[in-house]
């Protein structure tokens, strides 16, 4: 991707993943940037990806199939004309999104995704993105509506 600037955002097809894919995408908008949406998964049980597989092979493609839906949608809802590239990453998500963060120049999270730690403010993996990102991170919080169920529509 050549842009003058780019967001990552870290995937992971929880509401607060799709929060921060959005807040990416009106940030690129708003900047004339392109964005990253990144995707961990991971084969050993471990809850690193959006769903437990029996081979690696399978939980690499439940991964891309995840990634590629959330994009699908988004683009659905605002359009095609900001480019958006797909990364789909073996490994621990913290690992991978301090990974991508390193070539981009904003990190873009939601406060809390599929982990299975989950701490008051940051889930576990936003705070290690936090200690070990190559650039600014942007943490998109939950909605006290999200967490009981009511889900409000982002503003504008």
């Amino acid at each position: 991707m050549t842009a003058k600037h780019l967001i990552v955002v870290g995937v992971d097809g929880s509401e607060g993943g799709r929060r921060a894919l959005e807040w990416a995408l009106h940030e690129a908008d708003a900047r004339g940037s392109a964005v990253q949406a990144v995707t961990a998964w991971s084969w050993d049980g471990m809850e690193y990806g959006p769903a437990t597989a029996t081979t690696p092979a399978e939980a690499e493609e439940r991964a891309t199939r995840l990634l590629d839906d959330e994009i699908r949608a988004l683009v659905a809802r605002h359009g095609s004309h900001i480019p958006v590239a797909a990364a789909v990453v073996e490994g621990s998500p913290a690992d991978a999104l301090a990974d991508a963060s390193r070539t981009g120049d904003l990190l873009v999270l939601g406060s809390h995704g599929h982990g299975r730690t989950r701490h008051t403010v940051l889930g576990s993996v936003s705070q290690s993105c936090i200690d070990k990102a190559g650039c600014p991170v942007v943490v998109i919080p939950v909605r006290h509506a999200e967490q009981t169920g009511e889900i409000e529509p982002m503003p504008q």
